[in-house]
C-alpha cells in the first residue's frame, strides 16, 4: 500500500503531525487483539482525516465502516461544536472496544453508533451530511454512493478509501476479483458523474476527494 519510495514516504510522516496519545494506545490494542488490524487507518491517513474535518467543520458526517473507532476519532476532531458523527460497522464485537475509546476521548456524545447492514441503515437516518467517510466492504461502494448522494448538502465531502486496492486497479483484472472490478466501476463514477468533482490522492492505498456539487 505504500506507493512512495521509503525514504521519502518516512520524510513525510516525520514532519506531519503526529497521532494524540489516545489514537497511539487505540492503534495499539487493535493491533493487539483484533482480526485483521491492517484495516485500521493508521497514524499519517488519521492526520489527513482530521484536517479534512477540520477544515469543513462538518455539521453531521456518516462513517460507513467504524471498525475499531479510529478513522471515527480522527473525523470527530472536526465536527463543530454540536455536530454529530453516525458511524456504521456490521460487526458487533468490536462494539465494546469502540466504545472504551469513544468514552476517553472526550466526543462519546456526538457518536451515534449503528450495527448492521450499511445497505439498509443508511436510509433510516433522517440527516443531510457535510462529510461522509466510505471504508467498508468495496464490493458495495456504487451502492453506498447512490445511497448517499441525494442525502449530501451541496459542498459536502465524499472521501473513499482503499481506491488504489494495493495498485490492482492498474493490473490485469481476475475475473473472479469482485472487489477491484467495482473499484474501477466506482473511481470511474466519481469521475464522471456531473453532480460531483473528484480528485484521487495516492494516500497510503488511495484516498478519494469528491466534492459535491
Amino acid at each position: 500500500m505504500h506507493f512512495l519510495p521509503e525514504n521519502i514516504d518516512n520524510y513525510v510522516v516525520e514532519h506531519s503531525q503526529q497521532e494524540p496519545t489516545i489514537l497511539k494506545e487505540l492503534s495499539k490494542e487493535t493491533w493487539q487483539k483484533v482480526l485483521n488490524p491492517r484495516m485500521l487507518s493508521g497514524a499519517f491517513q488519521g492526520r489527513v482525516l482530521s484536517m479534512i474535518s477540520k477544515l469543513i467543520q462538518p455539521k453531521n458526517i456518516l462513517e460507513i465502516g467504524t471498525y475499531t473507532g479510529y478513522s471515527a476519532l480522527c473525523l470527530a476532531e472536526g465536527l463543530a461544536s454540536e455536530g454529530k458523527i453516525f458511524t456504521l460497522d456490521k460487526n458487533e464485537e468490536l462494539e465494546t472496544l469502540q466504545n472504551k475509546y469513544f468514552e476517553k476521548s472526550g466526543f462519546r456524545n456526538q457518536i451515534e453508533q449503528f450495527v448492521g447492514n450499511a445497505i439498509e441503515i443508511i436510509p433510516t437516518i433522517d440527516q443531510k451530511f457535510d462529510l461522509v467517510f466510505i471504508d467498508a466492504d468495496k464490493s458495495n461502494y456504487i451502492n453506498y454512493f447512490h445511497l448517499i448522494i441525494d442525502k449530501m448538502n451541496s459542498g459536502g465531502i465524499i472521501l473513499s478509501d482503499n481506491v488504489l486496492w494495493s495498485g490492482k486497479v492498474v493490473e490485469k483484472l481476475d475475473p473472479k476479483d469482485k472487489d477491484t472490478k467495482v473499484l474501477l466501476e466506482y473511481n470511474k463514477l466519481l469521475n464522471t458523474d456531473d453532480r460531483v468533482e473528484t480528485v484521487l490522492l495516492p494516500i497510503r492505498d488511495g484516498l478519494t476527494i469528491t466534492r459535491v456539487k
